[in-house]
Formats: C-alpha cells, sequence, structure tokens
C-alpha cells in the first residue's frame, strides 16, 4: 500500500479529483474530529459497506485515521476486496491539521456547512418559535411543514405540523396550499433542513412567504413549548395531471436558470458501463414510488436526506452522480444542492415511474463479504469465550453473562486463543472480526444466532451493565450533544451553536470547496 501527504489530498479536492476519501475510525471517534468531505466507513464495517459507497474499485482511495494503525489495516482489508489504488494519510489527522486542514466536530460536516452558507447567501427569512407560537394560537393563515423524514417526524414534532421532507416540499407545495398569501414554514430539528428546505421554495420561485423555523424543534423545545410525540406523518398528497405536467415545467426553468445539466438514459449508461470512473444513480422520489419501480441498479436516496446525509450513498468526490425522478423536480432540486457541495450531479431524462426507461447500474467489482462461520445457539455455548460486537448500549442493557464486549479494531487488545463464539447484530460483522481473529491465532470461531430474549429462552444468563464498557471505551458511541432531543437544554443549546460557527471554522481554502459561496 503506498502513504499520501495531506497538501496531496488538498490538491485533489481543490481541483476536482476523482477519489475515495474515507476515515476509518469508529462512529465515536469521527464525531470528536475529522477531516472536511471525509466520509466515516468505520473499520467494524468496512468491507460490508465500502462495495456500495465506493463502487468503483479501480478510482484511487485515500484511508485517513488519527495515525494509530486501523488506516493500514483498512488499507490491507481494501487491497483485498479488489481496490488496486489504496493511500493511507501520512501521519494521520495530526499532519493534516499541520496542513491547513480543519479538525471538525460532529456529523454531516458539509451537509451542515452548506445550511448556514444557504442562508446567507440566499438571505433566507426566518421566524422563532415564540412567534410562530402566537401565529398559531391566533389562528393565522400559515402551514408548518416538517422537511425531515416520516420516521422523525412521528418521533417528535412540533404541533400542528405536517410531514413533508425537503425533496417533495416544491413538488408537493402547490397541493398543500392553494393562497400564495399563504405563509410557509419549514422545520427540522435543528436548523440545516430548515434553512435548506425553505430556500429550496424560494429558488423555484414559490410566490407565498417562505421561512424556516429558526433551531427547528429544538428551538421549539428551548422556547418552553411542548412537542407531539407518535404522531403519524400523513400520506404526501398525489401530483397528477396539469399539477405534475406544471411540475415538469418548473423544474426544467430551475435546471436552465442554475445550469443544472441533465443527461440521457443511453449517456447515462456508458457512464456506468465505464469500469474506471465512479457512477452513482440515485433514485430521490419516495420510498413508496421507488418501491412501486424504480430502474435497475438503482439506490433509493430520498432527496432531502440525500442533501443532509450525504455520507450515506457517496464516498467517492468527482464521481458522477445521476438523480431521478418522474417529473424532475425533486431530482433537480437534489442536485442544486449537491453541486452547491462540489458534487458532480446530474439529472436524467425521462420518467423513471416508466417502464420503458431502460438503464442499468452494474453492481461493485468488489469482493463480497465471505460466508464462512458456524452458526451455534447459546445453549451450546459451553467454555467458548463469547465476544459481544453489537453496539455498545446493546452490551449494556443486555448480553451473556461473563461475554465481553469488544469491536474490530481493537480485538488485538483481547487474549484469544481458544474457541471463540462471536455476537453480533449483522453475520457479516462477525465474519470480518473473525477474519481478524484467525489472522490473530484464535482457536475455532463461530457465530451466536438470536437475540438477548432467545438467550434468555434457552436457559443462559442474561446480564445487564449499565457502566461496562466505560464511557470512554465506547469509540463507537457518538457522545456529542448526543441528548440534545432528550430534553437537555444545554445539549441543544450546544449543538445549535455548532452549527452557526461552522462557517467561521473553514479555511479559505475550503471554504472554496463550496461552489454556493460564489453563487455557482
Amino acid at each position: 500500500m503506498q502513504s499520501i501527504a495531506a497538501d496531496m489530498i488538498k490538491s485533489w479536492l481543490g481541483n476536482g479529483a476523482e477519489f475515495g476519501f474515507i476515515d476509518v475510525r469508529e462512529d465515536g471517534q469521527f464525531g470528536e474530529g475529522h477531516l472536511l468531505h471525509t466520509v466515516p466507513l468505520p473499520y467494524s464495517r468496512l468491507e460490508v459497506d465500502a462495495p456500495a459507497l465506493m463502487p468503483c474499485v479501480a478510482v484511487p482511495v485515500v484511508v485517513v485515521d488519527d495515525g494509530k494503525g486501523v488506516a493500514e489495516k483498512a488499507a490491507g482489508r481494501l487491497e483485498a476486496l479488489g481496490y488496486t489504488d489504496v493511500r493511507v494519510l501520512a501521519g494521520g489527522l495530526a499532519a493534516a491539521e499541520d496542513a491547513g486542514f480543519t479538525i471538525f466536530k460532529g456529523v454531516n460536516v458539509p451537509s451542515k456547512t452548506l445550511g448556514e452558507l444557504a442562508e446567507e447567501i440566499g438571505h433566507t427569512p426566518s421566524i422563532d418559535a415564540e412567534d410562530m407560537k402566537r401565529m398559531l394560537d391566533a389562528g393565522d393563515d400559515f402551514i408548518l411543514l416538517d422537511g425531515r423524514t416520516p420516521n422523525e417526524f412521528e418521533a417528535m414534532s412540533i404541533p400542528g405540523g405536517r410531514s413533508c421532507p425537503n425533496a417533495e416540499l416544491p413538488y408537493r407545495l402547490p397541493q398543500l396550499v392553494d393562497n400564495p398569501t399563504t405563509k410557509v414554514i419549514v422545520n427540522c430539528a435543528g436548523r440545516t433542513r430548515s434553512l435548506v428546505g425553505a430556500q429550496g421554495l424560494r429558488n423555484m420561485g414559490f410566490e407565498n412567504p417562505i421561512f424556516a423555523l429558526k433551531n427547528g424543534t429544538q428551538g421549539w423545545r428551548l422556547a418552553g413549548f411542548d412537542l407531539d410525540h407518535g404522531k403519524p406523518a400523513l400520506p404526501l398528497p398525489a401530483v397528477t395531471g396539469k399539477a405534475f405536467e406544471d411540475a415538469k415545467a418548473r423544474a426544467r426553468r430551475f435546471m436552465k436558470d442554475n445550469a443544472i445539466p441533465d443527461v440521457d438514459a443511453a449517456t447515462a449508461q456508458t457512464w456506468a458501463d465505464d469500469a474506471t470512473r465512479t457512477f452513482y444513480l440515485l433514485d430521490v422520489r419516495s420510498r413508496e414510488e421507488f418501491e412501486k419501480h424504480h430502474l435497475t441498479g438503482a439506490v433509493h436516496a430520498p432527496g432531502g436526506q440525500l442533501a443532509q446525509a450525504t455520507d450515506k450513498w457517496i464516498a467517492v468526490r468527482g464521481a458522477r452522480i445521476v438523480l431521478c425522478d418522474d417529473s424532475g423536480v425533486r431530482a433537480a432540486n437534489t442536485a442544486y444542492w449537491l453541486r452547491a457541495m462540489g458534487h458532480d450531479a446530474y439529472v436524467l431524462s425521462g420518467d423513471v415511474s416508466d417502464a420503458s426507461v431502460d438503464l442499468a447500474a452494474p453492481a461493485s467489482a468488489a469482493k463480497p463479504v465471505p460466508d464462512t462461520l458456524d452458526e451455534i445457539a447459546a445453549s451450546d455455548i459451553g467454555a467458548a469465550a463469547v465476544v459481544d460486537l453489537r453496539p455498545s448500549a446493546a452490551y449494556r442493557d443486555a448480553h451473556v453473562e461473563n461475554a465481553v464486549w469488544s469491536i474490530r479494531p481493537v480485538l488485538a487488545s483481547l487474549d484469544l486463543t481458544g474457541e471463540v463464539v462471536l455476537a453480533a447484530e449483522d453475520k457479516r460483522l462477525a465474519e470480518l472480526a473473525a477474519m481478524d481473529l484467525k489472522d490473530m491465532g484464535a482457536g475455532r470461531v463461530r457465530y451466536l444466532t438470536g437475540s438477548p430474549d432467545d438467550w434468555r429462552g434457552a436457559g443462559v444468563n442474561v446480564v445487564s451493565t449499565p457502566d461496562t464498557p466505560k464511557d470512554e471505551d465506547r469509540i463507537d458511541f457518538l457522545f456529542f450533544v448526543h441528548d440534545r432531543h432528550a430534553g437537555n437544554a444545554d445539549a441543544s443549546r450546544a449543538y445549535l451553536n455548532w452549527e452557526l460557527g461552522l462557517i467561521g471554522q473553514l479555511k479559505d481554502w475550503e471554504l472554496k470547496l463550496f461552489p454556493i459561496h460564489d453563487g455557482q
């Protein structure tokens, strides 16, 4: 494997080079400090998630850690998967910081920064919780649209609000509001999706007075108002007939005004067939529409979430990204925001709900995770050592008595030379850990089936340990203001201040990685 200097990575980022840019530490470590545009791909899940995030094995992959050796392990595993050009950041995060990179806390930093830039550049109007509460009590003419996912809405929502995920806003708004003087307020849990959703509607040319709810549900709670819990999201209104044709016309105007490129299916297919370039085909419609019909090889990535948490789907900078839907509105809206973060995003011409549209994205050439572990029931554990690889929170709640909690990057700290039984929520993660254990000289390794309830039913003693593992050992858990939605006002304030401070942390060269700052 090769190493790469931080200055070279900075150059690649600046000139639009195509390369995978991954941080292989665990979620808790990533959240405490990482480089802009690195995608979290924890070593514990590496071979499971890499093929989807980096489907082309021929492009360079840069692996980042804190200089403690997990990057080298990950690089070796990536090469075994078939990636042909894997490079480790020389000196880790410290060397990158010395080279002028900012170390960012939190997650989804590019998207969070995008929201702040959108507000700053677009002068997005906002309204605070107290003013909206007065409007609500007075029966003013407004609609509150929650731009998060339906599941997030059901978990907690503002009274009177309605679920309408961000990418759906410019598509569904004409069916939700028929009066151009009705105020439209967009909320999320904090700031980003409120700002991006509201500014997206303004960018699309809607006449209504449009506002972002300042600080979202957290701002509502900090103002002393209650949230609803368990309120289901209503079905989204259908868009048919003239409304559908109007939506297509709106998408065409928006794409022309903002220089958003489209691509036909034939050209997209040549991109998909190019084994030297990374190609993503992402369907940005609702889950229900995607499941009814989608293009072969397309991946479901709801547009609002794709702009909010891009690193769930895309780990390669400079890749070709083709977005598809039926009217073009959701794809165009999402492409605008992806391009504002420096991605090479296109809108696929044609209605993907039409079965005659033909485009097939190839599967990744990366090798699949092996399926070699024999399975064992809890009643047959016997004298084997049990290593619990489930999330540390799940281990604390319930685990087999005498089982030890661990995670793949630190397995070498255990003394395991005899028979080992691995507990994991996903057998594929146990397979990955088993490869490392066998390399370390462990004896027979098997996979424990079932859940804590199953283990109890088999007569195995299951215990809870609220303080084990210790907090400092829980590298899988993101402590960064993690309880901001659980009534911790200080955590909410800290989180909102973090979002507000993101632009100020950017170096000049990092700011230039966001084309939106130049009004492009």
